[in-house]
Formats: structure tokens, C-alpha cells, sequence
């Protein structure tokens, strides 16, 4: 940036780098690692993080939707990329022109690609989707699937899935679940969820049907389910430096954080007891102090209930927010914080000095989880890439 920016998010790629070569080690030796890159990776910067991940020893990339690998395509990275949502069939040619892999979890869609393919030509790369406990996408493969009076529901789940590897436009490459709970410390459903994988898995064999990928390890199971990481495991929110959870054992893998959000104090102002600040008047400063500005607010993905509640860095101290969040700007109280100068660098997320404000504490005071901190940070935030 040629500017000097008033808010920035700093992107650490050393830490990316470290934090593949960490997922890479404490993965089974065969299988393949796949870096969720989806929602700009996680807020982090979509074409960067994939390529340092890349280099760091990655071998595939996973989207959430298929602009997302038209980007990385422009950008010229030509390895693996799994879409795990749905494609229209209308957008088939598109897949096939930039080779991208595309997820199926039903017979209908897997047919209507093979018919928009049909007219074209072409063989189109999949990977079947099955849901074992998630309840979002995929093929049941047991008794939680309606079926047709008579049918058993092994027997519709088979039949389903051969029908779509005999669709002849259509590559079945891989077959995947995902796991709903494999970040709890109880592990019990995770497990259960496995060995429905792996049954439906045998009976496909069974059936003459084998898969050249199998994957299901998310970044929990990565890190403490190993005997789930199969051909491949998808690494999402660890890749970014963030546990899955408080409950997964943090000892198993040393993980740094990617992001830094920054910004700086724009004006000071002091102020007498009784002063009431920002809209509604929600706080009114109890005794004599100084209010600083702060040009982050809720367009910049920093949320709103952070009003009155919340925390920043100045000098190496905490300041709290005072008053509500605006769209643009929020105040802080730094009254107790010797020496603050106007421009003074002030950390909204990550560590300054000795002190730090993580994506769990701020995911703690609204009730949310780690990963919905860094994706909300909006595009209008510009990301700085550091590398040594």
C-alpha cells in the first residue's frame, strides 16, 4: 500500500508456512493434505495463504464455491481444487474449462451435470459426499433416510451411488464425510460417524465400487483422530493458527495465529465524569479521563455486541470500548494508558508488547466460535502480506 492505512489486517505467512509444515507432520505419512481455503481462507487473503500453504506442503486446495477457484485458477495455481458446495449444472463447462473437482451428494445433480456434459463433451471430476451425523450435505447411508416401501435403505444407498459412477461423463475420483463433533472432548459421535464411513465404504467395494481418495479428517480429527486421515485430510480453521476448540488437546500440535488486526487512534479528546459516549449515551465515563477513536466499527467485520464489553491494545496495555460500535469507528478509554498519541498503533486482534487479545476471547464474549472472528473481517480491511 502506497497509503499510510488507518485499519489493516497484517498476515503472517512465516505462520502459515509454519502451520502447514505442523498439520503435514502430525498427519499419516500417505495421506494427502488439503487446506480449506473458502471465505477469502477464512478472511486471511484467498490467493496468498493457498499459495504459501502451497509451498509449505499442501497438495490440494477446498472451496466453498466454485468463484473461489475460478480466482485461484486466475491466479495461476494449477493443483487439486475440491468445491465442496453445490455447482449449477448450468456452470459445468466452467468446471470442466479449469479443471476443478467438483462435490456431488445427490443422483439428480449428478445426473443434470452428466446431461449438460453429454451435449459438450468432457469427463468431470467428483467427489461424493456422504452424510454420516452432519445433516447438511450428502447421501444417507443408513436407517435415517426415507426410502420406498420394500426397498431396504442399503440397498437405495448403493444403487445410488453406482448410478452415479456409471454416469460415463463423470470421474467418481473420491468419496468424503465430514465430522460434526471431532473438536469435542467426548469423541463418541465422531467415532460412530467413522465407522458409518467405513461400512458404507465396505459395502461399495462390496458392490465392485472403490474410491481413489477417501477423506474425512477435519482439523479436530487431524489432530486427534489419526486413525481417520484415510488418502487425505482437509485442514480448515488450523491452518490459520486456531485450535478447533478449547477441548482439543493443544499439546499435540503448536499452532500461530496468522492475523493481526490493526488500526490507529485518529483523535483524543478529554473528557469530564458524566461525559456520555457514542449512540444511545450507553456509557457515561464515571471520572475525568481521555476517549480515543478507533477507525474500526461493524463495516469492518468487527462486531457490534462488542459495545461496552470488548478490548484493544494500546501500548501494551488493554483499553475497553466504550460506548457503542459504529459502522466506522469505535471509542476506547486510555485514560489510564500513559503518554497515547494521536496515530498511536492500537491492536483490535493478536499480541502487542507483552499482552494479547486472541479470536477466543473475543469469540468468548459473543458467543460464537474462533473462525467466525476472522471471516467477518471485510474486504474494505486491507490484508498486508509479512514473509521473512
Amino acid at each position: 500500500m502506497n497509503e499510510t492505512p488507518l485499519i489493516w489486517a497484517e498476515i503472517d505467512l512465516d505462520a502459515v508456512a509454519a502451520n502447514t509444515r505442523e498439520l503435514r507432520r502430525v498427519t499419516r505419512p500417505e495421506a494427502r493434505l488439503l487446506v480449506a481455503v473458502k471465505a477469502n481462507a477464512y478472511g486471511h487473503g484467498l490467493v496468498e495463504v493457498a499459495r504459501q500453504a502451497l509451498e509449505s506442503g499442501a497438495d490440494a486446495l477446498g472451496v466453498a464455491r466454485m468463484p473461489e477457484a475460478l480466482a485461484l485458477r486466475d491466479a495461476g495455481i494449477d493443483v487439486p481444487i475440491l468445491v465442496f458446495g453445490y455447482t449449477p449444472p448450468s456452470d459445468v463447462e466452467a468446471l470442466l474449462r479449469h479443471d476443478l473437482i467438483q462435490t456431488v451428494y445427490a443422483l439428480e445433480t449428478a445426473g443434470a451435470y452428466s446431461e449438460r456434459i453429454g451435449k459438450s463433451g468432457g469427463r468431470l471430476k467428483v467427489h461424493l459426499k456422504v452424510d454420516t451425523g452432519m445433516g447438511r450435505l450428502g447421501i444417507l447411508p443408513d436407517s435415517r433416510r426415507y426410502v420406498e416401501p420394500g426397498m431396504s435403505v442399503s440397498d437405495h444407498a448403493i444403487r445410488e451411488v453406482l448410478a452415479i459412477a456409471g454416469l460415463k461423463e463423470l470421474t467418481l475420483e473420491g468419496i468424503f464425510t465430514h465430522f460434526a463433533s471431532s473438536d469435542s472432548a467426548d469423541k463418541g459421535f465422531a467415532e460412530q460417524q467413522f465407522n458409518r464411513f467405513l461400512a458404507f465404504l465396505g459395502q461399495l467395494e462390496r458392490s465392485g465400487l472403490e474410491f481413489e481418495v477417501r477423506h474425512a479428517a477435519n482439523s479436530g480429527a487431524i489432530i486427534e483422530m489419526p486413525h481417520t486421515h484415510l488418502d487425505m485430510v482437509r485442514a480448515g480453521v488450523s491452518l490459520y493458527g486456531l485450535y478447533p476448540s478449547d477441548a482439543v488437546d493443544k499439546s499435540r500440535i503448536d499452532l500461530i495465529p496468522v492475523m493481526t488486526l490493526k488500526a490507529r487512534i485518529v483523535h483524543l479528546k478529554k473528557v469530564p465524569a458524566g461525559f456520555p459516549v457514542s449512540y444511545g449515551m450507553t456509557h457515561t465515563t464515571p471520572s475525568p479521563t481521555v476517549i480515543a477513536t478507533v477507525p474500526v466499527g461493524y463495516a469492518d467485520g468487527f462486531n457490534r455486541r462488542l459495545s461496552n464489553r470488548g478490548h484493544v491494545l494500546v501500548r501494551g496495555q488493554k483499553a475497553p470500548i466504550v460506548g457503542r460500535v459504529c459502522m466506522d469507528l469505535t471509542m476506547i478509554d486510555v485514560g489510564h494508558i500513559p503518554g497515547v498519541a494521536l496515530e498511536d498503533e492500537v491492536v483490535i486482534l493478536g499480541r502487542q508488547a507483552k499482552a494479547e487479545i486472541s479470536a477466543d476471547e473475543i469469540a468468548g464474549l459473543l458467543d460464537t466460535i474462533n473462525y467466525e472472528i476472522t471471516s467477518a473481517i471485510t474486504t474494505r480491511v486491507p490484508r498486508v502480506f509479512l514473509k521473512s
